[in-house]
C-alpha cells in the first residue's frame, strides 16, 4: 500500500477539508465566511492577519482560512498553502478598476506548486450592487477557461444576502471529495 493511499484513507476517515479564502482587500472574504457560518455581518472590519473557523457542512469538517488581502499581506499568503484542498478566490464585482489586478494575483496563486490540483471556487461577490461586473465578464477577465491545473467553477454571489453561497460551497465540497476522498 503506497503512502498516497494511506493518506487518502486517513483523510477519508476524518472527512476534513482545508479551504483557503483569498482575494484582494475589500472583496468580501470575511463577510462571506461569516454569512456561511451563520454569524452576524453587521460589523465587519478589514482582516489584518487571518481568521480560522471550522464548520460542519454536507458531512465534512471545513477548516476555513480567511486571510487578509491588503497588498502588504499578499506576500504572506504562501505561508498558508500547505495541505490546501481548495482555494476560494473572492472577487469584488463592483470594483471594476481592480479586476486586472485581481486577475494578476490569481494567476500568481495558480502557479504556486503547493496549490496545484486544489479545487478553485471563484466567487463573483457583490452581485447585488448596481453596475456590478457580470460573471461572464469576470470569467473572461480572469481567463478562467485557460486554467487546466485546477478544477474550477465561478458563482455569482452576494455575501450580504447569502445568495448562491450554499450552492457554491456544495460544488466545492463535491469537487474536493471526488479527488481527495477516493479510496483506491
Amino acid at each position: 500500500m503506497g503512502l498516497l493511499t494511506i493518506l487518502r484513507k486517513q483523510r477519508a476517515r476524518e472527512r476534513e477539508m482545508r479551504i483557503l479564502i483569498l482575494g484582494l482587500d475589500n472583496a468580501g472574504k470575511t463577510t462571506i465566511m461569516k454569512k456561511f457560518m451563520g454569524q452576524s455581518t453587521d460589523q465587519i472590519e478589514p482582516t489584518l492577519g487571518f481568521n480560522i473557523k471550522t464548520v460542519e457542512f454536507k458531512g465534512f469538517a471545513l477548516n476555513l482560512w480567511d486571510v487578509g488581502g491588503q497588498r502588504s499581506l499578499r506576500s504572506y499568503w504562501r505561508n498558508y498553502f500547505e495541505q490546501t484542498d481548495a482555494l476560494i478566490w473572492v472577487v469584488d464585482s463592483g470594483d471594476k478598476e481592480r479586476l486586472a489586478q485581481c486577475s494578476e494575483e490569481l494567476k500568481k496563486l495558480l502557479s504556486e506548486e503547493r496549490l496545484v490540483g486544489a479545487s478553485l471556487l471563484v466567487l463573483a461577490n457583490k452581485q447585488d450592487l448596481p453596475g456590478a461586473a457580470t460573471v461572464q465578464t469576470i470569467a473572461k477577465l480572469l481567463d478562467l477557461d485557460a486554467i487546466q491545473s485546477h478544477h474550477w467553477k465561478i458563482f455569482s454571489v452576494s455575501a450580504m444576502t447569502g445568495e448562491n453561497l450554499l450552492d457554491a460551497m456544495t460544488w466545492l465540497c463535491e469537487d474536493v471529495a471526488s479527488r481527495v476522498f477516493t479510496l483506491e
